[in-house]
């Protein structure tokens, strides 16, 4: 390769720096004594030298032969300042049989030793000197490695700051929307002050939400301007949406052909206020990756689904390594899927010193046969010790009693062509119909065609092989390639996964896949023999090399599929119960796993709009069947119109919810006293309350106290409306007392989604959130008291499930001793967090302060004594109240 070489010290022609700009344009620094060279290669190698290196002794001998032979020959002169790696420090080398001049006597030993460790103080005394001192020479490694040791302190700094804030109530102490759970926020710290980091937890532990926490808090440190996240085509809206729930922080997607996006690229650098996060796919970053670290310049890039560049040699690995920032984020569920070199690719796209160079690391971690091929693994405890600074990783068994039972996801695809040639046409037929139904009333006839061609578009949706199996070109199917990669991430993790489809024919595609891929699976429809249905049922529960269970809506109900933890839908049914019915397949009593599901959405299609379509008939449900909340109106719109305006809705492109009115000032007193009640609430339910506001007519009128917890709202109201009259009633005899409405999470959502749609007709109201200007928290509990709290809730957590096996094996005494045993554990990590004394009895619960702990103690507290005559089911669900009562009152 053709180098341009220039001495930068041209009066030292040989042990000198020298500039080379190789022949792909990149410049870097080459030091010739010790060689040194910025380069990647020569950091990884461990060779000691680079082409680069070796370029310019090349260039050496051609211009100054004699010179470069004299330096071989004889000792150098030069006095050099370098890092002391194996002691982490700096050191002074002396030319041969030479001694520490004067002038440096007071800063090194007579071995070239520091006396002085405080290393920017003695870097800077010796840069003083080299201007007097010409044989001193302080190596080019030197500021680099003063780098690294700067950020290091700098992150433990950080840490501790923000430690101090949160506790001193400066800081909130999430920085998300959202709670997080105990070990996300550790994984957000582990990211956000590690710099360069790699996240590798099982699927549905949340990976997403840590990266996005450590961006927010990087954000509030000031330290982060702008955020790229690199992620799989069909992840893109899902990182959007989890940004949009958990954060304030603007993001954008990228689209658009190259010319537009390098546009885009520019237009976003030349921005005071731009987007945060900047939300691109592989396929994008790939062609783009120069133009991205020349204009764009994000602080901070994050490869979601990072196996994309476990294979080294691949163009997608080799460009995507290319990009450029100080902090780094690698998210992925499976570091390593077949070989131990793809967690070293990972690794070497943060930093390529851990692992070193890939010929370096077969030797050290594999043993090689006599073709030099991988024959085994070895020296993995070295390995795990290598990548333990940067890699963070937690099975769901870890932290099993901080999971919810139960998380969703939502994983966007888009159409191909020829997919989206054949939805419009189905859709043009639609709104033809639709149009005529707003005339007139549509014949039976008519009526039986817009369900049919509704149904067509949910299968195109899927793929066109459901329409046209015939057609071997009408066999792509976007979503196949997601379902696979959630298949071979449940395989490396020994999840089971059920897959359902409303369509036969996209099954037989998911079959074929499994065949082509090796994976074993049990088949359940419909077409298929009672004898033979149960054959497969029982194989896939008892067989462990059984792993997917294909199956229609026949399997919707009835089947006890516990051994699955992971359910994927690949697409939607219209009604939300059945899709509750394939979720319990797994989902249920007795599951001791939590479930994680995935629903598979085609992005700007029926599926997609069906989402809100969905959510509201749950709300309806919820709040007929479960009095989820104190919704006790939801008006309902009827008529050929009303029907041509939800068709649009599922025809038309989504739209965004609607922006939210802020609050005017309100009077001080009662400012006051909404705050105050804000602070009581929050002191009860912790990280149970989602939102707290108070909403004021347009108008005039009557305020009302808006209060969103997590879930079982109706559990909660009685108590919060004593609040609200404690503080309220009589304080003000000038203005009204306002009202109370509690929310549970899914409610208030789904409410809000049908104000966007047009569904309810919303009363315009001023809205002012408390929780913002509510006191701040009591001072932190010490560390002993956490753990006591942490393990008196995990530890009841543990209870309440063997109380529930032994109630159903009907052990009642045996049951009741369990209950009465977990309630006082959490009654005890309730007092800590409440600052109370710890019960150390059940009987204490009777008595003041514990019997304040939740609402409705009083009524419980019998049942801890000997009135054990009630039937099991009666007295377990009282328990199980009394006891969740006292889980949501804890503190996230």
């Amino acid at each position: 390769e053709k180098m341009r070489v220039a001495n930068l010290a041209p009066e030292h022609p040989v042990l000198s720096n020298f500039e080379v700009r190789s022949e792909s344009g990149r410049t870097y620094q080459v030091e010739i004594r010790d060689f040194s060279c910025q380069c990647v290669d020569f950091q990884a190698s461990g060779l000691g030298t680079c082409k680069h290196v070796e370029g310019v002794l090349i260039w050496l001998g051609r211009r100054h032969k004699a010179a470069l032979a004299e330096a071989n020959e004889r000792p150098s002169h030069r006095l050099e300042i370098v890092p002391d790696r194996a002691h982490d420090g700096l050191r002074l080398i002396l030319p041969a049989n030479s001694s520490v001049p004067a002038q440096l006597r007071h800063l090194f030993h007579a071995d070239g030793r520091p006396k002085i460790h405080d290393w920017p103080s003695l870097l800077e005394k010796c840069l003083e000197l080299g201007s007097r001192l010409e044989q001193l020479r302080v190596s080019q490694d030197v500021e680099p490695w003063l780098e690294v040791l700067r950020r290091r302190a700098e992150g433990a700094s950080l840490r501790r700051e923000y430690e101090e804030k949160v506790q001193s109530g400066e800081w909130p102490p999430q920085e998300t929307l959202v709670p997080l759970l105990p070990y996300q926020r550790e994984g957000m710290l582990h990211l956000a002050l590690k710099e360069r980091a790699l996240l590798a937890d099982e699927m549905g532990l949340g990976k997403t939400i840590q990266a996005i926490a450590a961006c927010a808090l990087l954000h509030r440190l000031g330290r982060v301007r702008r955020v790229l996240v690199v992620a799989p085509a069909s992840l893109k809206v899902e990182w959007e949406e989890q940004i949009r729930r958990f954060t304030t922080l603007p993001s954008l997607l990228v689209y658009g052909h190259r010319s537009k996006r390098v546009a885009l690229y520019r237009e976003l650098a030349a921005a005071k206020d731009g987007p945060f996060f900047i939300l691109a796919n592989y396929e994008q970053v790939v062609p783009d990756a120069d133009e991205i670290n020349e204009i764009l310049a994000p602080d901070v890039v994050i490869l979601d689904e990072a196996q994309r560049i476990k294979n080294w040699n691949t163009k997608t690995s080799r460009r995507i390594k290319t990009l450029r920032s100080r902090h780094a984020f690698v998210l992925t569920g499976t570091p390593i899927e077949n070989r131990i070199d793809e967690l070293r690719s990972l690794v070497d796209f943060l930093d390529p010193s851990v692992l070193g160079s890939l010929f370096r690391f077969n030797r050290e971690f594999y043993e090689l046969d006599d073709r030099g091929r991988p024959a085994a693994c070895r020296n993995l405890d070295v390995l795990h010790r290598r990548v333990q600074p940067v890699l963070l990783r937690r099975r769901k068994a870890d932290v099993e009693a901080e999971l919810p039972a139960r998380t969703d996801h939502l994983r966007f695809v888009q159409l191909t062509e020829r997919q989206k040639k054949n939805y419009a046409t189905h859709e043009q037929e639609v709104m033809r119909l639709v149009t005529a139904s707003e005339r007139r009333p549509l014949l039976k006839a008519e009526q039986e065609r817009l369900q049919r061609e509704l149904a067509m578009m949910r299968m195109t949706c899927d793929s066109n092989h459901i329409l046209d199996p015939e057609n071997p070109d009408d066999r792509e199917c976007p979503k196949l390639g997601e379902l696979m990669a959630i298949l071979e991430q449940c395989a490396a993790e020994d999840a089971k996964v059920i897959v359902f489809s409303e369509w036969e024919r996209m099954l037989h595609l998911v079959r074929d896949a499994c065949l082509d891929a090796g994976i074993d699976f049990a088949w359940h429809t419909g077409s298929i023999p009672q004898h033979k249905r149960r054959a497969d049922i029982v194989r896939f529960k008892e067989d462990p090399a059984c792993r997917v269970f294909l199956t229609t809506d026949a399997g919707a109900t009835g089947l006890n599929l516990q051994v699955a933890s992971v359910v994927v839908n690949c697409d939607l049914p219209w009604n939300p119960a059945r899709l509750e019915q394939r979720i319990a397949r797994a989902w249920r009593k007795f599951q001791s796993k939590p479930v994680t599901v995935f629903n598979l959405i085609s992005e700007n299609t029926i599926e997609h709009r069906m989402l809100d379509t969905l959510a509201t008939k749950r709300a309806l449900a919820e709040s007929v069947l479960d009095l989820a909340g104190a919704v006790t109106t939801v008006p309902l719109r009827t008529g050929r119109k009303e029907l041509a305006e939800r068709l649009r809705a599922l025809t038309s492109p989504p739209t965004d919810p609607a922006p939210t009115t802020h609050a005017t000032e309100k009077p001080p007193a009662a400012r006051d006293l909404a705050n105050e009640f804000a602070h009581r609430v929050r002191q009860r339910l912790g990280g149970q309350l989602v939102a707290c506001e108070l909403r004021t007519p347009a108008g005039g009128g009557t305020p009302t106290l808006l209060v969103v917890v997590e879930h079982v709202a109706q559990g909660k109201a009685p108590w919060v409306e004593d609040l609200r009259r404690e503080f309220f009633d009589d304080a003000n005899a000038a203005a009204p007392a306002p009202r109370l409405e509690v929310l549970d999470r899914a409610t208030h959502e789904a409410i809000e989604r049908m104000i966007a749609a047009g569904l309810i007709q919303a009363t315009p109201h001023t809205r002012r959130s408390l929780l913002d200007e509510a006191p701040p928290q009591p001072p932190p509990l010490t560390a002993e008291q956490s753990l006591l709290l942490r393990q008196s809730s995990d530890r009841a957590t543990h209870l309440v499930r063997r109380a529930r096996v032994l109630g159903d094996a009907e052990f009642a005494d045996e049951a009741f001793a369990s209950l009465r045993e977990a309630l006082l554990q959490l009654a005890t990590a309730v007092s800590l967090a409440r600052r109370l004394p710890v019960p150390t009895s059940p009987a204490e619960l009777q008595r003041e302060p514990w019997n304040n702990l939740w609402p409705g103690i009083e009524d419980d507290s019998e049942h801890l004594g000997s009135n054990l005559g009630n039937a099991w089911a009666s007295v377990a669900d009282r328990f199980t109240t009394a006891l969740e009562g006292l889980r949501e009152s804890l503190p996230n």
